[in-house]
């Protein structure tokens, strides 16, 4: 699967896009300015949208590398 249809198939689940998984996550602090804290892990994030979202973990990993800036 692509990275694109990972993001198309979370799209359908949620209704949200990478951006607004940007802003939910600096909401939690997850993200501060755009970035991910020194003090946050990857699992942190993941868990969240797991547990929150019900996504998997492939899922949830495509939108952490949104935060980390990957889009392909």
């Amino acid at each position: 699967m692509s990275f694109q249809a990972y993001i198309d198939n979370i799209k359908t689940k949620t209704g949200k896009s990478p951006e607004d998984f940007k802003k939910l996550a600096e909401e939690k602090g997850f993200l501060v300015g755009g970035a991910i804290p020194k003090n946050i892990k990857a699992t942190e994030i993941t868990n969240w949208l797991k547990e929150e979202f019900e996504l998997g973990h492939g899922h949830a990993m495509a939108i952490f590398a949104t935060f980390k800036g990957k889009t392909e």
